[in-house]
């Protein structure tokens, strides 16, 4: 046998830490006589799983699982229920206050984002905007732009005054990337 050969296994020996079996590879093995003799594997191809008979199996076809959209629609009017319960509960009895507003304003949002994601509604963003001004006769102007989505996006909204004050709520779930400005 030549010494490559030879070297073979024991460098797979090293590599594994296992010596292979000789009788499981059909290498030359020797007889307990001295003489050499030929082993067979004892391995079939038939147990291999690359060697079936394709016809034995059915094939099996595996659709997409993703889902790209919302299975359902944004619920408004739960939503819109959310703002009002809020918004009266902070703001019944309040006279407005410059430093005052501004935390109230966080606080709010906080609240309603968290009693919106309390819906389990799956897929969307949400995005919660609060405004709360002083009622003194001025008016108010508030922009933003999004991209949106006209088969799923919407917009829930409510708007709160008393006699100091005035505020203004909004959910906008979206679908896509919002940005607001």
């Amino acid at each position: 046998m030549s010494d490559h050969l030879r070297d073979k296994p024991q460098k797979r020996e090293k590599r594994t830490g296992k010596a292979p079996s000789e009788a499981s590879h059909g290498v030359r093995a020797k007889d307990p006589t001295g003489r050499t003799k030929d082993s067979i594997s004892t391995v079939s191809c038939l147990d291999d799983p690359g060697h079936n008979d394709d016809n034995a199996r059915m094939p099996i076809t595996k659709e997409n699982t993703y889902q790209l959209g919302p299975s359902k629609r944004f619920p408004v009017p739960a939503v819109t229920d959310i703002l009002k319960d809020v918004l009266t509960s902070y703001l019944q009895d309040e006279k407005y206050e410059a430093e005052w507003s501004q935390k109230m304003t966080k606080t709010i949002c906080e609240v309603i984002r968290a009693r919106v994601k309390d819906l389990m509604i799956h897929r969307y963003k949400f995005v919660v905007l609060v405004s709360i001004g002083q009622l003194t006769g001025q008016s108010m102007q508030i922009s933003s732009r999004c991209l949106w989505d006209a088969s799923n996006d919407t917009l829930a909204s409510y708007s709160f005054k008393n006699s100091s004050l005035f505020e203004h709520g909004e959910v906008t779930p979206s679908t896509a990337l919002f940005t607001a400005r």
